[in-house]
């Protein structure tokens, strides 16, 4: 695994470079200096956090739109009105 590391500047003016070698290893991007950020491949990025996506990312799929979904009715036994006397 290659660890690079580009400034901000370096970032913004050759992204496609960055990706290209994120490709190898994970990319710190640094301001001023200091590393402020981390570029990944998704793959990376799920291999690190075990492949788990949140409800909200899930929501966020392209398509989920198209899914039907029918969620059953609660049916009368599963609550009683209460007895208030």
């Amino acid at each position: 695994m290659t660890i690079t590391t580009l400034s901000s500047r370096e970032f913004n003016q050759d992204a496609s470079r960055a990706k290209k070698v994120a490709k190898s290893g994970p990319v710190f991007i640094t301001d001023r200096g200091r590393p402020a950020h981390v570029l990944l491949t998704i793959e990376e990025y799920q291999r690190i956090t075990g492949g788990q996506q949140s409800i909200v990312e899930l929501l966020a799929m392209p398509g989920v739109a198209e899914i039907d979904f029918a969620a059953p009715r609660l049916s009368d036994e599963l609550y009683r009105p209460a007895d208030l006397s």
